[in-house]
C-alpha cells in the first residue's frame, strides 16, 4: 500500500490527486452545510449576508491550500515549481495588474461584510448610471452587491463601487408607507 501512494511515481501521484479532489469536495460540502445550518438559525448574532460570503471565501481558501499541499507532496511538481520560481514573480505582477479590479472587489466585499455599513433587508439610496436608485439589499457576494428595487429590477453593483460611494440608508417603512397612501 505505501508504494501505491508514492508521489514520486505517476500512479501514486494520480491516486493522491484523486484523494485530494475527494477531500476538497467533502470539505466544500461540509462548509456549505455548516453555513446553511447557521443561516437557518435566525439569531441576532448571525448576519445573514456574512455567512454565505465567508462560506464562499472558506471554500476558495481550502481549495488553494489543498492544491498547494498536493504540489508540495509530488516531487515532480515541487521541482517544476522551483524551476519556475523566477517566472512566477513576473507572472504575479502581470496577474495583479490584470485582476486589479477583481481583487479590489474581493477586498471591498470583505470590508463591506466586516464593517457592515448595511445589512440584508436595508433600503439604500445609491448613485447608479441610471441616476439615483433606491433598493433593498438582497445579497453581497465575493464581487458584487445586489439591490432589489421597488419595481422589481435588480441593481448589481461591484463591491469596489459600493465601498467607494456615499450611500443613504433609508427607513425600511418609507416605501411601504408611500404604497399605502391613497391619492387625493
Amino acid at each position: 500500500m505505501p508504494n501505491l501512494l508514492d508521489p514520486s511515481r505517476i500512479g501514486g501521484a494520480l491516486l493522491l490527486a484523486v484523494l485530494f479532489l475527494l477531500a476538497g469536495i467533502v470539505l466544500s460540502r461540509l462548509i456549505h452545510r455548516l453555513g446553511r445550518a447557521l443561516q437557518q438559525e435566525r439569531s441576532e448574532h448571525i448576519d445573514q449576508i456574512t455567512l454565505p460570503f465567508l462560506g464562499h471565501l472558506a471554500v476558495l481558501v481550502s481549495w488553494v491550500l489543498l492544491l498547494t499541499l498536493y504540489a508540495h507532496l509530488v516531487p515532480a511538481l515541487n521541482r517544476l515549481g522551483t524551476a519556475l520560481l523566477a517566472g512566477v514573480s513576473l507572472m504575479s505582477v502581470i496577474l495583479g495588474f490584470a485582476a486589479q479590479a477583481t481583487l479590489g472587489n474581493l477586498v471591498a466585499g470583505i470590508s463591506l461584510v466586516f464593517y457592515k455599513p448595511f445589512r440584508r433587508g436595508d433600503r439604500l439610496q445609491i448613485q447608479a448610471p441610471t441616476g439615483l436608485e433606491i433598493g433593498e439589499v438582497e445579497d453581497i457576494s465575493l464581487g458584487y452587491t445586489v439591490l432589489q428595487t421597488d419595481d422589481q429590477r435588480q441593481i448589481i453593483i461591484s463591491n469596489g463601487t459600493m465601498a467607494q460611494q456615499t450611500m443613504i440608508r433609508l427607513p425600511r417603512t418609507a416605501a411601504r408607507a408611500d404604497e399605502t397612501r391613497t391619492p387625493a
